[in-house]
């Protein structure tokens, strides 16, 4: 089967593209799959003919030629549902497919939730029909980090792994303590003196390092509920709070989602904000600026992350060192709830 096979009579075949270049079929290949064994002359003419021919590459053929998949599997470790209606999964997913759009692989999306899900993650993996693995909302000796690096795929784990990831796989994150640290110390300068927060869960290490800045910039003892990073979690936790410290002024919640759920308790104690209570939310995931009062949160930095595990992922799928983990600066963006 010739890679011409399939495209009809009127595409343009690797031969043309390499008889419009003025090189060998061979040196047109190389170009085309990306190596770098031929000179910068020798790429820029046979890419102009790619451009100027409308060329596309077969991937099949391209898969038997350099025995790669040509494309990325993302696992997020959430349910479907959960994912649907994270404001911040579904920003996420969305960024890494643009960091990938430039690099011709594809990106194949796994929501792995339930036990079913798992299983059919082990006969994928299995299977090899990815290059390599980004895993997102990872938990603690969660089963999908446990299936990948027995895999022994090329991976990089958004987030901080505390456990169950292999001592050399790659992350990226943001610097979630700091990002908590800015937002109780804005919250003290605003001259709030009884600051709560709805931490996060403890077996992921956004859950953890948020609560620990917290507790690094408060003055006095913490007061603390706990919440899953949803919507509903926030509420239940915000009135938690209320009752355990009705004289709260002010909570620090480690996702919008739960900050949302806050501002919505709250409201049905009939406390105003931010004149009451002040709330900051942490993610700057797209209802924050819609939110009424708009809300005061942390933002990630989310593009540059989704770059960072793209980057992280194709050096290591050509064969080089994961290298060592990113950790990006989050920002306090300051808007009407605090």
């Amino acid at each position: 089967m010739t890679e011409a096979a399939g495209r009809g009579p009127d595409l343009p075949t690797l031969e043309s593209v390499a008889a419009r270049a003025g090189v060998s079929r061979a040196t047109a290949s190389r170009v085309v799959n990306g190596s770098s064994v031929v000179s910068p002359r020798v790429r820029r003419a046979v890419e102009a003919a790619v451009a100027e021919l409308g060329y596309l590459p077969n991937r099949a053929a391209r898969s038997l030629a350099t025995r790669r998949a040509g494309s990325v599997a993302l696992i997020v470790s959430e349910p479907a549902e959960l994912v649907l209606a994270d404001p911040f999964l579904s920003s996420m997913i969305w960024a890494v497919g643009r960091a990938l759009a430039g690099s011709d692989i594809e990106m194949v999306l796994k929501m792995v939730g339930s036990a079913a899900e798992r299983v059919g993650l082990d006969r994928f993996l299995d299977g090899g029909p990815v290059d390599g693995v980004i895993l997102v909302s990872f938990h603690d000796d969660h089963p999908p980090v446990r299936s990948v690096a027995q895999a022994r795929f090329p991976a990089v784990v958004l987030g901080r792994p505390l456990r169950g990831a292999s001592p050399d796989m790659a992350y990226v994150d943001a610097d979630n303590a700091e990002g908590a640290a800015r937002a109780v110390r804005h919250l003290a300068a605003g001259g709030r003196r009884r600051i709560a927060t709805i931490a996060g869960p403890q077996e992921m290490a956004a859950g953890v390092d948020r609560l620990d800045g917290f507790r690094r910039e408060l003055q006095g003892p913490p007061v603390v509920a706990f919440g899953d990073f949803t919507l509903h979690q926030g509420e239940a936790a915000m009135t938690e709070l209320l009752d355990r410290a009705p004289d709260l002024d002010a909570v620090f919640a480690a996702s919008d989602l739960m900050a949302l759920g806050a501002i919505r308790a709250l409201r049905a104690s009939g406390r105003a904000i931010p004149d009451d209570v002040a709330v900051i939310g942490f993610d700057d995931a797209p209802p924050a600026k819609l939110a009424d009062p708009s809300l005061t949160t942390v933002r990630q930095p989310l593009k540059a992350m989704a770059q960072a595990l793209v980057d992280s992922l194709l050096t290591q799928i050509g064969g080089g060192a994961a290298g060592s983990p990113v950790t990006l600066s989050p920002e306090l963006v300051i808007r009407e709830s605090a």
